[in-house]
């Protein structure tokens, strides 16, 4: 899905498999602690000693993941490891999301059975259930059975009562990822990426951006409220990546969905919570997924250029920015082009 643990989070707690790999270091002791407290009131544990076996899960691109696990030996029968997963902050992540929001939307779609349960938190990061599953790859993005679940899923998820403050954040979220983006924090190298007058783009696509949308979305874990054209739109411009490569930064944008992949997506999405979708209620959606590509590209263009500041995580954040800001300028013209025409 995606490249952070906006639509990765579950996901990518599966196993220990291909892709960028956390910093090699230990946990902090604060989580240690943590995870001691939870091994003492698990009567399966308790006899077998509280220290975790720890091991780093490789996939995540925003926070370093990891399994700790315990061997199981009380209750008699067969002996089973209990697991959890540890997720450790990223840096630099708060320039992009609310911490405080992102919990909440995690612990309300953990209440309705839509992700992990959230089992402690620890200054720096949190511990959650293990979800035994395995990372959907390239291939399974494009599997017309596996798609048509995904869309139906994301409906259920945008169709939640989310807590917090229900306003649209992109716009505010972009203006401050933008400034720090070319401002002098990051290296001279990054400059050569950002094209300038940034704050300008931003104000074209707000003013362009403005038609009704029905819906409103929810990203996982980079939480704030957008319309769901948005969500749409950065699950088709993943479909570009292959997070399980050797070189997951490298995008592929001739693998991004035809028409056809795009309509039965969309049909599906709004449908499959019962009621029949018409022909122009799809053709509308699919026009404003379109338009927010331009929003999407500059968003992770962003992520990217910020990300090679401030993480450790071995994943070329500043070619994986280039090819986004690359994709925002060829784009950019011919949908300024067919809203012209509209």
């Amino acid at each position: 899905m995606a490249p952070k643990e906006s639509q990765q989070s579950p996901a990518e707690a599966a196993a220990p498999g291909p892709g960028p790999a956390p910093a090699a270091r230990s946990i902090p002791e604060e989580a240690r602690r943590l995870l001691r407290e939870l091994a003492a009131a698990w009567e399966d544990v308790a006899g077998c000693g509280l220290e975790p076996e720890v091991v780093p899960l490789k996939g995540a691109m925003t926070n370093e993941v990891y399994q700790a696990r315990w061997p199981a030996g009380g209750g008699g029968g067969e002996r089973e490891e209990r697991k959890v997963l540890v997720r450790v902050y990223g840096e630099g992540v708060e320039h992009f999301f609310d911490r405080e929001d992102e919990v909440r939307t995690f612990e309300c779609m953990s209440r309705h059975g839509h992700g992990p349960r959230l089992l402690g938190r620890f200054s720096n990061g949190r511990v959650e259930e293990f979800i035994h599953a395995r990372t959907l790859s390239a291939a399974d993005l494009r599997d017309p059975e596996i798609s048509a679940i995904i869309a139906s899923k994301l409906r259920e998820f945008h169709n939640l009562d989310m807590p917090g403050p229900k306003s649209v954040l992109i716009w505010e979220r972009l203006s401050t990822s933008s400034a720090l983006g070319t401002g002098s924090k990051l290296p001279r190298a990054c400059a050569p990426l950002m094209k300038p007058k940034s704050s300008a783009w931003i104000a074209w696509m707000r003013r362009s951006l403005h038609w009704r949308m029905n819906f409103q979305g929810k990203d996982y874990e980079y939480a704030s409220f957008n319309p769901v054209a948005y969500d749409i739109t950065n699950h088709f411009c993943e479909m570009a990546a292959d997070y399980h490569s050797e070189k997951p930064h490298i995008l592929d944008y001739t693998k991004y969905p035809d028409t056809n992949e795009q309509k039965q997506f969309v049909q599906t999405y709004l449908s499959s919570s019962g009621d029949k979708s018409d022909a122009e209620e799809v053709e509308n959606l699919i026009k404003s997924i379109e338009k927010y590509t331009l929003a999407s590209h500059l968003v992770w263009g962003l992520w990217g250029i910020i990300s090679d500041h401030v993480n450790d995580i071995d994943f070329d954040y500043k070619e994986y920015a280039r090819q986004r800001f690359e994709q925002y300028w060829l784009k950019k013209p011919t949908i300024l082009t067919s809203q012209a025409a509209e």
